[in-house]
């Protein structure tokens, strides 16, 4: 069991970046590489001062895990049962995660500080920074789980949660396709009406708008939602 007690930026910046033929959307949507530079010098907001764009800082570590009980080299990239890379956006100062433990010691890991991201990760980056990490360790003897599992203490999207959101949806029977086709109605969007990039608006997506499993029972098709915050926008 992992409380997080604290997770706060190390450095006055942070980044995103597009990097072509991963995350969401395919390399022929966005052929070339786009890096983002965010101010988050203040311990509250991810700024794009150009652009007048402040995201809520809602830190936490993308990466939280133990070592997984077969031998071996593992790549570090996907989340597994033992979590690791996992990016749930919800784990900050206030959540308990609870980890699966197989090996001596558990061999606990945590790293990939993000000051803020949507629900999705959507470019393969969020807001990530240097992060200063505080957690306090318990074990629960004699209680076993299949995988990660987490508590929060509160509400959860408590920074971008209390202003108006405008939403996009897509539809099919494919949940990855209709993910991929939500966002790109979301960039459009952005583009339209906030004079963004394309891939400005990619970057905000992949680190302000949460991605929804709408409804998944009315086969054939399940709907996709791309809800984005527009009290980011100053």
């Amino acid at each position: 069991m992992v409380e997080i007690l604290e997770v706060k930026p190390g450095a006055p910046f942070g980044w995103t970046a597009i990097r072509p033929g991963r995350g969401l959307l395919p390399e022929a949507d966005f052929p070339k590489p786009y890096l983002q530079i965010w101010d988050v010098s203040d311990g509250k907001f991810a700024r794009n001062a150009r652009r007048k764009i402040a995201v809520p800082i809602e830190a936490f570590p993308g990466v939280m895990g133990t070592a997984l009980p077969e031998p071996g080299g593992h790549s570090t990239m996907p989340p597994r049962k033992n979590g690791g890379n996992m990016d749930i956006k919800q784990l900050t100062a206030g959540t308990t995660l609870s980890l699966p433990v197989w090996v001596d010691g558990a061999l606990f890991s945590v790293g990939d500080g993000h000051a803020a991201q949507g629900d999705g990760e959507v470019c393969v980056t969020a807001v990530e920074m240097a992060a200063e990490v505080t957690l306090r360790f318990g074990l629960q003897a004699g209680r076993a789980i299949p995988e990660p599992q987490l508590r929060t203490r509160g509400p959860i999207g408590v920074g971008t949660g209390r202003g108006p959101w405008v939403a996009t949806t897509a539809h099919g029977p494919d949940l990855f396709a209709s993910a991929q086709q939500a966002v790109r109605y979301i960039i459009e969007h952005m583009v339209e009406e906030r004079g963004l990039s394309r891939e400005e608006a990619y970057i905000v997506a992949s680190v302000a708008v949460d991605l929804k499993i709408s409804e998944i029972v009315d086969a054939p098709n399940w709907i996709v939602s791309a809800f984005l915050p527009e009290n980011i926008f100053e």
